[in-house]
C-alpha cells in the first residue's frame, strides 16, 4: 500500500544533567566550603591579638609555624582556661570569707551585748565590710573609753575588749591589720619629737599587745600603722572626738 506511513519510534537519549545528574552536589559543596571558610574568619576576629598573629603566621610560612608554633592556639585556650577558673575560684573564696566575716561580726557583738563590762563600749564598736576585708572599729565618741588624752595606755575594759577580739581573731588564720588614728589637735610634747604620728602609732601598738594576749599568734599580724590624722572619719570636723580611733582590719585572703 502507497499511503502507509513506516512506524515512529522515539529513542531517549540519557544524560548527566537531569534530575538525577550530579551538578548539584559539586554547587553544595562549594556553599559548604564557603560557610566553613565564613565560620573561621568569624572565629579567628574573636580571638585575642596573640591566636590571630598565630593564625597569620601560619598562613605566611606553614612550614615555619608546624616547627616552631604550633602549640601557640592550643596553649592561649589552656591559658585562658586556667585564668578563668583561678577568677571563678577566687569569686568562690571571697563569697566565704564574707560569709565567715559576717559570722564573726554576729558573734563580736553578741559578746558586746552580754558582757557587762562592755555596755558603755557597744555604742562605740562598728563592724563593717570594707574593700580589705571586716574591720572593727573602736571610737573614742566620747569620756575617753578607750584612752586619755595625749595616752597610748589602754583602759581595762578596752583591754579586756580587745583581748575577747584576739580570741576570736586566731580562728580565722587570716591576716590582720591594726591602724591607730587621732584627731588634728595638735600634739607635741616639750621635746617636739613626739607628735601625733608617734602616739597613733604607740595606741595601735597597746592595742596590737592586747590582741595577742587574747589569743591573736604574732604571725598573724600583718601591719601595725600609724595615720595621726591623715585618715580623718569626719573631715568636716577635724577636732571631732570620733577621729580618735583604733581600727582593726582582717583582711581576705587574696588580700594578704
Amino acid at each position: 500500500m502507497a499511503d502507509e506511513q513506516p512506524p515512529i519510534k522515539i529513542v531517549k537519549k540519557k544524560g548527566h544533567g537531569g534530575h538525577h545528574g550530579g551538578a548539584w552536589k559539586v554547587a553544595y559543596a562549594d556553599f559548604v566550603t564557603a560557610m566553613m571558610a565564613l565560620f573561621i574568619v568569624l572565629w579567628v576576629l574573636s580571638q585575642s591579638d596573640e591566636v590571630k598573629q598565630a593564625v597569620a603566621h601560619y598562613f605566611k610560612d606553614p612550614v615555619g609555624f608546624s616547627a616552631k608554633s604550633s602549640g601557640v592556639i592550643g596553649e592561649g585556650r589552656k591559658d585562658s582556661g586556667k585564668k578563668n577558673r583561678i577568677a571563678t575560684k577566687s569569686i568562690s573564696m571571697r563569697e566565704f570569707e564574707q560569709k565567715k566575716f559576717e559570722k564573726l561580726k554576729v558573734q563580736i557583738q553578741k559578746d558586746i551585748g552580754r558582757n557587762k563590762a562592755f555596755v558603755k563600749l557597744a555604742g562605740q564598736v562598728e563592724i563593717e565590710m570594707v574593700d580589705e576585708g571586716l574591720r572593727i572599729e573602736m571610737i573614742d565618741k566620747k569620756n575617753n573609753y578607750f584612752f586619755d588624752i595625749g595616752s597610748a595606755h589602754l583602759k581595762p575594759a578596752a583591754r579586756e575588749l580587745l583581748q575577747k577580739i584576739g580570741e576570736k581573731l586566731k580562728a580565722l588564720k587570716n591576716k590582720i591589720v591594726i591602724e591607730g588614728h587621732t584627731d588634728s589637735r595638735k600634739f607635741v610634747r616639750q621635746n617636739g619629737g613626739y607628735t601625733n604620728f608617734e602616739l597613733s602609732a604607740d595606741r595601735a601598738n597597746a592595742a596590737r599587745r592586747a590582741l595577742i594576749e587574747g589569743g591573736l599568734p604574732v604571725k598573724q599580724i600583718d601591719q601595725v600603722r600609724g595615720y595621726a590624722d591623715r585618715r580623718l572619719r569626719d573631715p568636716a570636723h577635724p577636732y571631732s572626738l570620733v577621729n580618735r580611733r583604733i581600727s582593726i582590719i582582717i583582711k581576705y585572703g587574696d588580700k594578704s
